[in-house]
């Protein structure tokens, strides 16, 4: 009887602490994860706001905390990160611990001003429209880099970014920046200067070439005619610039479906119809494609363009001033009939 209480002992203390093993097991490397989806830490979250934040994705919260206090995880880590279905305790703690977020893919396309941008981007990372204006206009910033509070909108070209949600707003700005640097290469520079423009040069004509047609086929034919202009000394009578400084004379929101006579007459330096040369600085945030059209800009004699009524989105160029006044002629009457006075 002695021997056998001897072994029967050892074996409840075994098969307790395998429960008990089994138990703490279960709690740190089971499944604790009810549905996958994205988990968005701010930079100000605590522990407590995590939980709060956690709580949706998992089955046991209570199981979460006691792991991550068991590894000591005390120190949140701004981030997205992407929570699959049925992960562990375990596995949550070391990827939030270890601060392995997933990037995201920040767009942005077409967007006329900074504070546009701005709101744009801020819903898309951690950082708000306001703390991002104020790195976009950073004094030093600009300075350093030759820019100004006009031109800066011209650094960010229009296409998808690899960024960390939680990136700063400085981060990024210095980011867009080396982006813009990478993409005027040698080569780009080079079909600029054949053009006697330098690279912001083009980003203004781009601009301007933008928003005067929403049509990628059509771009090439507006930026040699815009470039014909430029090389013969006339003004570019563009009327996307005086869209452009009405605006700023009664807000960006102002929609303008017709530049009328008296609206030529605005004193502004971005009015090409009273200024040679090009404005001041870009007019609007041109897209890569606006841009090609200038450094690749089809060679042709036009120097006159009409909105056309045959094809509508379209434009008819013209060679000389007589056929441009019949292009024109009938593109106001058609604008009479629609009943467009502005």
């Amino acid at each position: 009887m002695a021997k056998k209480r001897f072994f029967t002992f050892p074996l409840i203390i075994l098969l307790i602490a395998s429960v008990i093993g089994f138990y703490f097991y279960q709690k740190i490397f089971d499944d604790n994860v009810l549905k996958s989806g994205e988990l968005f830490i701010n930079s100000a979250d605590d522990f407590k706001e995590l939980t709060v934040k956690i709580a949706p994705f998992v089955i046991d919260l209570d199981n979460f905390v006691w792991v991550a206090n068991r590894k000591k995880f005390t120190s949140i880590k701004a981030g997205r990160y992407i929570i699959k279905e049925n992960m562990s305790n375990n596995d949550l703690v070391n990827m939030l611990r270890s601060g392995n977020q997933t990037a995201i893919n920040l767009s942005f396309n077409n967007q006329d001003t900074l504070e546009k941008l701005a709101a744009r981007i801020s819903q898309q990372i951690e950082a708000d429209s306001i703390t991002l204006i104020n790195s976009f206009l950073d004094d030093t910033f600009l300075r350093d880099n030759n820019l100004n509070p006009q031109n800066v909108l011209g650094i960010f070209i229009p296409n998808s970014y690899e960024v960390y949600w939680n990136v700063s707003a400085e981060k990024l700005r210095n980011k867009m920046l080396y982006e813009f640097k990478t993409f005027w290469n040698n080569e780009r520079v080079a079909k600029a200067k054949k053009l006697n423009l330098t690279p912001n040069e083009v980003i203004t004509l781009a601009s301007i070439v933008q928003k005067e047609t929403a049509q990628k086929s059509e771009r090439p034919i507006v930026a040699g005619l815009y470039l014909n202009r430029l090389k013969n000394d006339w003004p570019l009578q563009a009327d996307p610039t005086i869209i452009y400084c009405i605006r700023q004379l009664k807000g960006q929101d102002y929609v303008v479906k017709r530049v009328l006579t008296f609206d030529l007459e605005i004193i502004s330096p971005y009015n090409t119809y009273k200024n040679l040369g090009l404005p001041p600085s870009l007019i609007a945030m041109p897209d890569v494609s606006a841009i090609e059209a200038v450094l690749n800009p089809e060679k042709h004699d036009y120097f006159y363009m009409c909105a056309s009524i045959d094809n509508i989105g379209f434009h008819k160029f013209a060679k000389s001033l007589p056929q441009h006044n019949k292009n024109a002629e009938k593109y106001q009457n058609w604008l009479n009939k629609q009943g467009v006075n502005r």
